[in-house]
């Protein structure tokens, strides 16, 4: 099989085998692993030069995604193969867990801090958001155990701060109970809040 490149736009290098398209890399890739114009180069050496260009996309990729907010390993996981293979992905995942930029216990426990403080959402809301982006269960409980999340003086902070005018509306009261409810707060807990704000507690 004989090997050509042609230049693409931008940084791009297209790669042929008996004058037909296989394949675009980046000219960082193609200079790191030249080939001359014309090599006859067999079925090992195009499978492994097609390896490394899906697995050199898999790393720029995962260095894309993790330069605009951090991932879970499943999420990441999930996003490159839309886009590359499974070994790729793999691959490049590994790679960036143990450069230390991919790690599931440091990204649970920012996304709590973020919805516990920011969004203000229960403590199970919170819990079924950290599973719905793949999070082992074991890290969740853990890092939840560590953050002592208090769902009553969030409830307290959002009645004060978020519902206070509703509160005033007809049926005001059963309105924002069913608003909490519906953030995944318990009807205890909400009893709870009102019942301390109403004796000042806070």
């Amino acid at each position: 099989m004989i090997i050509k490149h042609q230049r693409g736009r931008g940084n791009k290098v297209h790669l042929l085998l008996d004058d037909e398209y296989k394949i675009t890399t980046d000219i960082n890739f193609w200079m790191d692993n030249y080939i001359a114009d014309g090599t006859d180069i067999d079925e090992e050496q195009w499978q492994e030069l097609v390896d490394g260009i899906h697995y050199k996309k898999a790393l720029n990729k995962c260095a894309d995604l993790l330069s605009r907010r951090e991932h879970s390993v499943k999420e990441l996981k999930t996003k490159l193969l839309r886009t590359v293979d499974e070994t790729s992905a793999q691959k490049a995942i590994d790679r960036y867990m143990e450069a230390g930029y991919l790690d599931d216990e440091h990204f649970c426990e920012s996304l709590v801090d973020y919805l516990y403080h920011v969004k203000k959402y229960s403590a199970n809301h919170i819990k079924q958001e950290c599973y719905k982006r793949g999070v082992d269960g074991d890290i969740v409980k853990r890092v939840l155990e560590n953050f002592d999340v208090d769902n009553i003086e969030t409830i307290a902070h959002l009645i004060e701060n978020k519902y206070s005018s509703k509160l005033e509306q007809e049926n005001g009261r059963q309105k924002v109970i069913a608003a909490l409810q519906r953030k995944g707060f318990s009807y205890s807990d909400i009893k709870s809040a009102f019942y301390r704000l109403e004796q000042d507690e806070f």
